[in-house]
């Protein structure tokens, strides 16, 4: 294995973003090492959200008109939208744990506009999985093994009532200390799904340390080694099994060809708003009211995994009653992605379009309606419209028609949104119009493709940025790539229950 390039973690840093410098940006494509200068745009401060698109103005809706609209995105027998078999449910899970490397505002929505420079992103824009790792054994050992600090700590499960003869102490639960998770971003003990994805690349890390410690790596490269064989996998995970599914080909090859033309940015990456705040929410519209999550917790077992129970049993939605996760609720990771297997019944996820489930219109704990938050919050913080922005990057816009299309496109009619629309629920729809909703349209497409690819070349520990030709090395299906599959196949712990 190579291990000559290392990751270092933090030496008391802080987490925390870099905003967009976007002058003189330099910029480097895909394949190619050489460099080229790409147009000038505006200057912002370090650390905080920024604008794709800052010359266009935001838009202008009652928040009424957005409420109306909010709740016609219900799917309340969850039939209004169809299955996406190219997209197996894992993705939503492992889109939530990329969003939590990745962004973190903490700010709540107050009655007035909100400028984005002025919100603090206590992430790293970079996909260097700083949320499992935090700052590193020596400034968060309390993430790591006391005794062989180059190990991830992890949790033991317990009792659970739907098959009370599992035994208790599978390692198969996040470390805990009085139920709290003790992870490197406590965000991701929000569900189950996304928690048990959390404790595979904790695995994950800790597998290669052991490939790594076999292969005779010295014992002061090793911790290195494994963070940077973990991170460039992860990486191509993201990029090209993850993102690869979601965006249209051709704006994705355009990119990695070709280069950015829209997320331009002069020395380190940032998060704009378009992207955070609209786009990379196409996320709430994949999830399921139910799943098969294991043989015990499936359609014909003992009942379905719905959102409820998977928010059940986690500290931060939960509460903490129901934690450690009871050995029964081990995930099968067969029913979340691919691997063929006999006799299994992959959940899919659903199809991208502007209809969310019932669950996601009244979050846990007095959350209130999640489609309503996200149209309200794309308004404060100065959002665009679709519109606006597919005419600036060259697309022809929907029509009114296109828009007003269907149930709630009726009431996007009668709210007057379908001239200017709000980004979030545009690209919901575009996906819907001009890809029966299998995958991005053309504005979701180029926005996700150009920050995910930003922020690999302008992250200079990134695989893009330092052998853009780079071939995985561990254990793979297939020769060109490293996918979900590969990574759990090779933690070996697809279905610890079986």
């Amino acid at each position: 294995m190579d291990t000559q390039v290392k990751i270092k973690p933090k030496k008391g840093e802080k987490p925390q973003g870099h905003g967009p410098q976007d002058h003189a940006g330099m910029h480097h494509g895909y394949g190619r090492r050489e460099y080229q200068p790409v147009p000038q745009g505006p200057v912002f401060k370090p650390g905080k959200f920024g604008r794709m698109f800052p010359e266009l103005p935001p838009m202008a809706a009652d928040t009424a008109a957005l409420d109306a609209l909010a709740a016609a995105m219900l799917d309340a027998d969850g039939n209004q939208s169809g299955d996406n078999p190219a997209v197996p449910a894992g993705f939503t899970y492992f889109g939530q744990f990329v969003d939590h490397d990745v962004t973190f505002d903490p700010t709540t929505m107050p009655e007035v506009a909100i400028d984005p420079q002025t919100v603090f992103n206590f992430r790293t824009p970079k996909l260097e999985l700083d949320s499992l790792y935090g700052s590193g054994p020596d400034l968060d050992p309390f993430l790591y093994q006391p005794d062989d600090p180059a190990l991830f700590a992890l949790g033991s499960t317990g009792q659970g009532q739907g098959d009370p003869a599992l035994p208790v102490g599978f390692p198969n639960d996040l470390p805990r200390f009085n139920k709290i998770a003790l992870i490197g971003d406590p965000r991701n003990d929000e569900n189950l799904a996304v928690a048990q994805t959390h404790l595979a690349f904790l695995k994950f890390h800790n597998k290669i340390v052991a490939t790594l410690r076999a292969d005779g790596t010295p014992a002061a490269q090793l911790f290195d080694a494994a963070r940077k064989l973990t991170t460039w996998h992860y990486q191509k995970i993201v990029l090209e099994d993850f993102i690869g599914r979601l965006v249209d080909p051709a704006e994705m090859a355009d990119v990695r060809q070709n280069g950015r033309k829209f997320f331009l940015f002069a020395d380190e990456p940032f998060i704009p708003v378009e992207f955070s705040v609209a786009a990379y929410r196409l996320g709430h519209s994949m999830v399921r009211q139910f799943y098969n999550f294991n043989r015990v917790f499936r359609f014909g077992g003992v009942t379905p995994a719905s959102l409820a129970l998977l928010f059940r049993f986690t500290r931060l939605s939960g509460g903490g009653a129901d934690v450690p996760v009871p050995s029964d609720w081990i995930i099968d990771w067969r029913r979340f992605y691919d691997f063929n297997a006999p006799g299994v019944e992959v959940n899919p996820t659903r199809k991208i379009d502007p209809f969310l489930v019932q669950e996601l219109h009244t979050l846990p704990g007095g959350g209130g309606s999640l489609p309503q938050r996200n149209l309200v919050r794309g308004l404060r913080m100065g959002l665009p419209s679709g519109q606006a922005v597919a005419a600036r990057m060259g697309f022809a816009p929907l029509t009114p028609a296109e828009i007003g299309d269907g149930p709630d496109g009726q009431v996007a009619t009668a709210q007057g949104l379908t001239q200017q629309t709000p980004l979030w629920y545009y690209i919901l729809k575009e996906a819907l119009v001009q890809q029966d909703g299998l995958r991005l349209g053309k504005v979701g497409s180029r926005i996700i493709s150009e920050v995910f690819v930003g922020m690999l070349e302008g992250d200079p520990n990134s695989f893009l940025a330092q052998d853009p030709t780079w071939t995985p090395t561990l254990p793979r299906a297939n020769n060109d790539t490293f996918t979900m599959v590969d990574m759990l196949t090779f933690v070996d712990e697809i279905n610890p229950i079986n």
